[in-house]
């Protein structure tokens, strides 16, 4: 099967003028997100504030995770500082309350209920917004010359401040989503991660010119990213093939001829790189609050769970592979798969169509879902304690090469959509095919 050219496809993006100008609209939106990761709210010392982030060591704790996907803008106390993450947990929020209450399950499935649904999404957002802020201006209330004046007026100036950028940072994402290209949310973290690079590197060449590393770590650092990489992409196009049988026939000289075996493509990690980000704000969003809060408990419980500690590990590991199987139950529908299937008049061997086959495909689906949470956690975590041991400047682990390499093959795999139905060639194999590991062969359409 041929190579498509890169160039030529890139080419072709600026022929196609609907995703030319998705794709024109979301770098839009994404300038104006990093303009405003820059922009400080008025009132705070953002020196003072920087040098506690700086004084916290490699990673910053939770706070410095969330500083990492908000794009440092809660150490520069910027109006964007708490970027995309309140939406983010108000969206887990209400998908668990669709799994475990009967009402928002029926509502996630009607048109109406959906439109309600997403209401109630940026309600909460709001509330969360406004805790976030203001546990944030207690936070820097509480570091000795952070704020030029403390009291009333600059916590609800804060919680006034924050709160609007916040509610700006969801209604960006949603433009993303409805009118650009790829998932707004996740592109947000993505930029916000990437424009962490440069100061990391030039942070990691300072530390081996002074000593405090060395060349020989650094590489191993590099080897075992470029590792991490190649384990997302390979998790990403890995699926187990269920063959099915259409009975349809064609004719063939006047024989009767059996149409080509086809298969279902069942992809080992379906969930992509949303476990990660929801197991990372179920981690970072409490724990955050309870570092901005004043009180002394809710501090000594969150640093149990600093990034590095076991409980840290621990609770990491047991929440990706929990949102693995909520996100893959989520978007995949085995009773949707087994009537389309039937519809066609299709069947998988060995399997009576109707329940029999959505329980085979489930089981399936179950044992399959398990190994890939399982090295997806993997890969998230293990950068993270090898990168404690080499002793680099920057927190930069696994959790956050999931994010960037998954999100990029998304948004990717949604570009070269758009240039294959309208018959250009697109970033992957000709004909539009992802060539699964396991084998060749042709996958069902709309499987």
């Amino acid at each position: 099967m041929a190579q498509v050219n890169p160039a030529a496809a890139l080419a072709n993006i600026w022929k196609t003028t609907e995703l030319k100008d998705k794709i024109l609209f979301t770098f839009i939106c994404l300038v104006l997100y990093r303009l405003g990761s820059h922009v400080t709210v008025p009132g705070v010392d953002v020196v003072a504030l920087t040098d506690f982030f700086a004084n916290q060591g490699r990673g910053g704790g939770l706070l410095g995770l969330y500083d990492l996907f908000v794009g440092g803008g809660l150490s520069r106390a910027t109006v964007f500082a708490l970027g995309i993450m309140p939406y983010i947990s108000s969206s887990i929020f209400v998908q668990i309350a669709g799994a475990v209450l009967p009402q928002v399950d029926k509502m996630q499935k009607e048109e109406e209920g959906r439109k309600r649904l997403n209401q109630w999404t940026r309600y909460i957002t709001v509330g969360l917004a406004i805790v976030q802020a203001w546990g944030f201006a207690l936070f820097t209330e509480s570091l000795q010359g952070a704020v030029l004046n403390p009291g009333l007026g600059f916590k609800i100036q804060m919680v006034l401040f924050l709160t609007t950028g916040a509610v700006f940072v969801m209604w960006l994402g949603e433009q993303i989503t409805e009118r650009g290209i790829g998932n707004g949310a996740s592109l947000i973290i993505f930029f916000s991660i990437v424009e962490r690079f440069w100061p990391g590197i030039f942070n990691t060449f300072r530390y081996v010119n002074t000593g405090a590393t060395n060349v020989v770590k650094l590489l191993v650092l590099g080897v075992l990213m470029i590792a991490v990489v190649a384990g997302v992409i390979a998790i990403t196009v890995a699926a187990r093939k269920v063959p099915i049988q259409i009975p349809q026939r064609t004719m063939a000289r006047g024989r009767m001829r059996e149409a080509a075996k086809n298969y279902i493509p069942l992809r080992i990690n379906s969930a992509g790189v949303m476990p990660i980000i929801f197991a990372q704000s179920v981690i970072v969003v409490p724990g955050a609050i309870a570092q901005f809060s004043g009180n002394p408990v809710a501090r000594d419980i969150a640093d149990h769970f600093q990034p590095g500690s076991v409980w840290y590990f621990l609770c990491s590991a047991i929440l990706i592979v929990f949102f693995t199987y909520f996100y893959t139950s989520i978007i995949f529908n085995p009773v949707d798969i087994s009537d389309n299937l039937k519809k066609q008049g299709g069947f998988i061997p060995g399997v009576k169509p109707g329940a029999k086959t959505t329980e085979y495909i489930d089981e399936v689906m179950s044992r399959i879902t398990l190994p890939g949470a399982i090295f997806l956690t993997f890969i998230a975590l293990l950068p993270v304690f090898i990168a404690d041991q080499i002793n680099v400047p920057f927190r930069f682990g696994g959790t956050s090469l999931l994010i960037v390499v998954g999100v990029a093959l998304d948004t990717i795999t949604n570009m070269n959509q758009h240039l294959l139905l309208r018959k250009y060639d697109g970033f992957m194999k000709r004909g539009g095919r992802v060539r699964y590991r396991g084998g060749a062969g042709a996958s069902v359409g709309g499987y």
